[in-house]
């Protein structure tokens, strides 16, 4: 029985396709790390995530073709992370890390680092089909970006769609106007 409570938790926290947390656990946990930031006085960071042009994967490969797709996104950005930090798919093609104890300037670097992978990266190659992708990246910290959950999810998303609505394919943190990508 117990066995099973466990699992229909996990259930509840996980976003089916990727295998990520889902959105619903991101509230959770960024209640929990606002209150562990405001205890012991340390930063935290979000990192926002959208794919460029994920409508073409879809339209010209399928949505079966998609939904792989962020199966294998998911994947990459969850084996890309430490240990201690998290991974959530956000909702459609859009995903968000969470970093415990770390500053905006690290999490631009983590940000820059996983655009450079997604970037990188051939997709769907066991299918026989090399996808390329790229991501458009938003960065917010806490408490230096703002002080509340919504607020915070608000301004990484925005300085994500400062990138979206320029060239995309890059990252961009919150208050700081867009960041070169070497």
């Amino acid at each position: 029985m117990r066995r099973h409570v466990k699992r229909i938790h996990e259930l509840t926290i996980t976003d089916d396709c990727t295998n990520l947390y889902n959105a619903r656990h991101l509230h959770f946990i960024l209640e929990t790390e606002i209150y562990r930031s405001q205890r012991y006085g340390y930063e935290f960071s979000l990192i926002f995530i959208d794919l460029d042009f994920f409508k073409r994967v879809n339209d010209t490969h399928g949505h079966l073709m998609g939904s792989k797709l962020l199966s294998e996104v998911g994947q990459l950005l969850k084996t890309n992370c430490r240990l201690i930090d998290f991974a959530f798919r956000y909702g459609g093609d859009e995903f968000v890390i969470l970093l415990p104890q770390t500053s905006k300037e690290s999490a631009c670097t983590v940000a820059r680092r996983l655009h450079k992978i997604v970037r990188d990266t051939t997709w769907l190659t066991t299918d026989g089909l090399n996808v390329r992708i790229t991501p458009s990246i938003g960065v917010a910290s806490y408490p230096a970006d703002s002080r509340t959950k919504l607020q915070l999810l608000q301004m990484a998303d925005d300085a994500m769609y400062a990138v979206k609505n320029s060239t995309r394919d890059g990252v961009c943190a919150a208050g700081q106007g867009r960041l070169v990508i070497s």
